[in-house]
């Protein structure tokens, strides 16, 4: 039970799967439902500072080599194109719209990036992404709760 949880927070906490995957993980295994929306959204939430950790700090030594800053470019060059004018139209409720949608690559990992990129203030991009993930986890506990209603 408790490895259950853990890999069920693993997955939350992962870029991916994050609660998209770890929620759906802990209820088919029959965890507490309550307990899983908990700690898969906390694992979640701590994703935000480990992020602008990295790209405040980490990520500064990385962009030297050749091959991360080539990668790091084509993730900026399509987070602009994807969702950037709306995130920069509306600023915190565009951030949070965009990590809110439960679809791969528009979780917290996406929406750090977006908040680092178009410089939106840090307290404001931790609420925001906190928000989406909220709204997010919502939805995907309440469609798994549904599924496992069906089964």
């Amino acid at each position: 039970m408790i490895l259950d949880f853990l890999l069920a927070m693993l997955w939350s906490f992962s870029p991916f799967g994050e609660a998209k995957v770890g929620i759906p993980y802990g209820m088919l295994n029959g965890l507490n439902i309550y307990a899983v929306f908990i700690f898969c959204f906390l694992a979640n939430v701590l994703v935000f500072p480990m992020m602008m950790f990295f790209l405040d700090k980490i990520n500064v030594y990385f962009i030297r080599w050749h091959f991360y800053k080539k990668s790091a470019l084509f993730v900026a060059r399509r987070a602009k194109m994807g969702s950037g004018n709306k995130i920069q139209k509306f600023g915190f409720f565009g951030l949070m719209f965009f990590v809110m949608i439960p679809l791969p690559g528009t979780g917290v990992y996406a929406g750090s990036i977006a908040a680092y990129l178009f410089k939106i203030e840090r307290q404001k991009a931790f609420w925001a992404n906190t928000t989406g993930i909220f709204f997010s986890s919502v939805i995907v506990w309440l469609a798994t709760l549904a599924s496992m209603q069906v089964i």
